[in-house]
């Protein structure tokens, strides 16, 4: 069974997340990454939640969701 994860990837940010953790997984297909379930590092594993090694592409992905959440509060 694949796990799919799209949605969250796009998810506005929790006040946990930072451009190098996350609050539960934003990869977009878990089951790829070679830290799932690994103690310590994935959210899944981690009774906090947090992925520790978030995908590659979330750096950028989080100053984009950054920068949405500031433009919809200034309005």
């Amino acid at each position: 069974m694949t796990m799919k994860n799209t949605a969250q990837h796009h998810a506005p940010l929790h006040h946990d997340d930072t451009s190098t953790q996350t609050h539960g997984c934003r990869h977009t297909n878990p089951d790829i990454c070679a830290k799932n379930m690994m103690q310590g590092i994935c959210a899944f594993a981690n009774t906090d939640g947090t992925c520790y090694s978030p995908p590659a592409s979330w750096p950028k992905q989080y100053k984009k969701l950054k920068a949405d959440a500031s433009n919809t509060t200034v309005q």
